[in-house]
C-alpha cells in the first residue's frame, strides 16, 4: 500500500488497538517518531514495521512512516488480533490477600505486578491472578473483572477487589463521591518547606508525551480532570523529604504529577525525571550515594499504606495498613544515616 492508498477491506479484519487525535499546536513530525511518545515499550522499528503493513491509519488513510502529522489527524493502530487485554487468561499467581470475606477482598500489591493487562503486559497481572481464584467476577465499566481502582506497575500497596455487583456498584461510587480513604508514603527530591499543603490542578495526558500527565494551569482549565491531593511531611532527609500524600481524587499518576508539578519529583521516578539526581552536592561520593539508593529502590518510591472504606454489606467502615516495603525502607535508612552524617560535619 502506498500512502495515498484508500483505506480498504482490509480494515475489516483488523482491530483497533490505539487511537490518537493530534494536539492543536503540534509541529510537523515524522509519525514513526510521534508514536514513539504515545505507545508504550514500541521501538522504532516495530512501528516502521506496522507502517508498512498498512496498520497505521491517519483520517482513515493507511500512511509510510515518513508520513508527517499535523494538527488534528486523526490516527488509529490496527493489528489483525484482538488487543490481548481482551483476552484475559487466569495465572496461578502469589496474591498477598490481607482480607476476604464473600462480597470483596483487599489485596498488598507489590511493585512490579501490573494491575490489568495492557500494552506489553498481556500476563502476570493482578487481574490474571484474580480470575484464575475468583469465578465470576464482576465487571467495572472498562469491563475489568473486580477493578474497583488501580495503583500503577511500580507503586506498591493496598487495593479493594469487588467480588459481587453490589460490591462493585457501591464500592466505586464511594470512590467516585471521593469518601474513601488513601494515604500513600513517598520519598520525593527535595526539602518540602511547609509542614503540610493542599496540591489542586487539573489532570490531563501530557500533549507532547502520551506516556505522561501533567497540570493543566488556570488559562487551561478545561483540560483534564480536577485532581486534588493534600500532604504532609513525615521527616526531612536533606536533600529528600519523606511526605504523606492523601488522595482526594483518583487521577492517574496523580501524586507523581501533583509532586512534580510543585518542585517535588518523586526519587527514583523515572517517567517523571526523578531517577536523576535533582537535589544535592556535585561531590563523586554523593553521586556514588545515590546510586546505591537507586539500586535499593529501583523504582518510584511510593506506597498505598492505608485504604479505608463502608463495607458494602455490613455498612461499617473498614481501614487497611500495610507495612512499609523493604525497599522503600531501606531507601528511607540510607537517607537518614547521610542526613545525620551530613548534621554532624
Amino acid at each position: 500500500m502506498d500512502e495515498n492508498t484508500p483505506l480498504n477491506d482490509k480494515a475489516d479484519e483488523l482491530y483497533e488497538h490505539y487511537s490518537f487525535t493530534v494536539d492543536k499546536g503540534q509541529a510537523p513530525l515524522r509519525i514513526d517518531k510521534y508514536l514513539m511518545n504515545f505507545v508504550e515499550n514500541a521501538t522504532r522499528n516495530k512501528i516502521q514495521d506496522s507502517a508498512k503493513s498498512g496498520n497505521i491509519i491517519v483520517n482513515d488513510t493507511p500512511v509510510k512512516s515518513n508520513y508527517k502529522v499535523k494538527p488534528l489527524d486523526a490516527i488509529r493502530v490496527m493489528f489483525e488480533h484482538p488487543p490481548y487485554e481482551n483476552l484475559l487468561v487466569g495465572e496461578d499467581l502469589p496474591l498477598d490477600i490481607v482480607y476476604e470475606d464473600d462480597a470483596l477482598l483487599v489485596v498488598n500489591k507489590p511493585a512490579g505486578m501490573v494491575v490489568h493487562p495492557g500494552h506489553g503486559n498481556y500476563s502476570g497481572t493482578l487481574i490474571n491472578g484474580l480470575i484464575y481464584r475468583f469465578e465470576n467476577l464482576p465487571n467495572n465499566s472498562s469491563e475489568r473483572p473486580g477493578l474497583v481502582h488501580r495503583i500503577d506497575k511500580d507503586t506498591s500497596g493496598l487495593l479493594v477487589v469487588a467480588k459481587t455487583e453490589k460490591a462493585m456498584a457501591h464500592l466505586s461510587k464511594q470512590f467516585k463521591d471521593k469518601t474513601s480513604e488513601r494515604e500513600y508514603i513517598a520519598l520525593v527530591w527535595g526539602n518540602v518547606e511547609e509542614d503540610e499543603g493542599t496540591i489542586e490542578g487539573n489532570i490531563g495526558r501530557h500533549p507532547k508525551n502520551r506516556l505522561q500527565n501533567t497540570v493543566f494551569l488556570d488559562d487551561e482549565y478545561e483540560q483534564g480532570k480536577p485532581a486534588v491531593t493534600h500532604y504532609k511531611v513525615i521527616e526531612r532527609l536533606g536533600y529528600v523529604t519523606l511526605v504523606s500524600c492523601k488522595l482526594e481524587t483518583g487521577r492517574t499518576h496523580q501524586i507523581r504529577v501533583h509532586m512534580k508539578y510543585i518542585g517535588h519529583t518523586l526519587f527514583n521516578d523515572a517517567r517523571y525525571g526523578g531517577e536523576r539526581i535533582l537535589k544535592g552536592t556535585t561531590f563523586t561520593k554523593y553521586k556514588q550515594f545515590v546510586d546505591n539508593c537507586f539500586k535499593i529502590l529501583p523504582r518510584q518510591a511510593l506506597h498505598a499504606k492505608t485504604l479505608g472504606f463502608v463495607h458494602p454489606v455490613t455498612n461499617k467502615f473498614m481501614s487497611f495498613t500495610s507495612e512499609t516495603p523493604d525497599d522503600i525502607q531501606a531507601c528511607i535508612e540510607k537517607w537518614h544515616a547521610y542526613s545525620k552524617h551530613q548534621d554532624n560535619l
